[in-house]
């Protein structure tokens, strides 16, 4: 009996760790640019403009049309992918 008695504790403390493996959010700190595990699906670490120092996570886009219209759709340092970034 005790040993179910165990179980339901340790479920209730992993599925409250379980959220926090998803990854940073778009515009939340991250740390490796051109790296996709760090952020959120559709997402990846770079720097949000040319005078940024800390990079976040980005929303990955194909075209400019993905992203707002205050953004425009660039490559991402270190990998073949492009995020929205502001405007230059």
């Amino acid at each position: 009996m005790l040993k179910y008695s165990l179980v339901a504790p340790l479920l209730i403390c992993l599925g409250g760790l379980l959220p926090a493996c998803g990854g940073a959010e778009i515009g939340e700190a991250c740390e490796t640019r051109g790296s996709q595990d760090e952020c959120v699906d559709d997402a990846i670490c770079d720097l949000k403009g040319t005078d940024e120092t800390e990079p976040v996570c980005l929303k990955v886009c194909n075209d400019a049309s993905e992203c707002a219209a205050t953004e425009d759709c660039n490559g991402v340092s270190g990998s073949n992918i492009k995020a929205c970034t502001p405007k230059k």
